[in-house]
């Protein structure tokens, strides 16, 4: 009864996102197989769909790792009581990035970096940082007083507090924030093609250019399942730490 119970809810949680890649891959076959004139068919197939779609999850996994490595360890830093009076003058210097438009930051990294995908995942990575900084911050210090009292009054080391105590009761905040940040960099990352570098915003830029609808929807549609299916699944794994704690 229990096993049945477990294979129920593995089944509900894989559903969503087998429903997600059919939706992708039957819109995928209509347009390669019905395309709506011989432009269309010239220039979608699937090696195309493939190959866009991999350099857009490739830029986006760059950039976010990029943003955990520098925000995870700078979040952390500024929680220790010699840096905490810098936090805000950070945080505010790394808001500015997110104030400026998409395109103005990829135009930006364009004049340093030249075209292609070196100024496609900086002008992403100044977009993701913003969120897993912020939550870096707020999980640790909204451990609560009273545990971290309890562990200094243990005799644990500031090393062994922060590996032991903080980072995991604040992970799950982390999580959130990571969460937060890759899926705007799946759908920020579409403007990316105005600058060479590549991913799913080429479908949509060379469909408008074209004026072939087919096209255009295809780029968004998998950028939004793309988005979606993310989001989903790393909400898996948040929920998962959540429930460990």
């Amino acid at each position: 009864m229990i096993s049945t119970k477990i294979s129920k809810s593995k089944f509900k949680i894989f559903i969503f996102p087998l429903l997600l890649l059919l939706i992708a891959f039957v819109y995928s076959f209509y347009v390669v197989n019905w395309p709506q004139d011989k432009i269309v068919a010239n220039y979608v197939s699937y090696n195309k769909i493939l190959l866009s779609l991999m350099q857009h999850i490739r830029l986006v996994i760059v950039s976010a790792s990029f943003a955990i490595a520098v925000s995870v360890p700078l979040g952390i830093l500024l929680t220790r009581p010699k840096f905490k009076v810098y936090s805000n003058v950070v945080v505010n210097i790394v808001n500015i990035g997110q104030t400026i438009p998409s395109l103005a930051i990829l135009a930006l990294f364009v004049g340093l970096l030249g075209v292609g995908f070196k100024s496609g995942v900086f002008a992403l990575w100044v977009y993701s940082l913003l969120p897993i900084l912020n939550n870096t911050i707020a999980g640790i210090l909204g451990v609560e007083e009273s545990i971290m009292e309890s562990a200094k009054g243990m005799g644990m080391t500031k090393r062994r507090i922060l590996t032991k105590i903080e980072l995991p009761l604040s992970y799950p905040v982390i999580m959130a924030g990571i969460r937060t940040a890759v899926t705007i960099n799946i759908g920020t990352a579409t403007l990316a093609a105005f600058i060479g570098a590549g991913g799913l915003g080429d479908l949509i830029i060379a469909g408008n250019n074209i004026n072939r609808w087919q096209i255009v929807i295809l780029g968004a549609l998998l950028s939004a399942l793309l988005a979606i299916l993310t989001d989903y699944l790393m909400g898996l794994i948040e929920a998962r730490l959540k429930n460990k704690q």
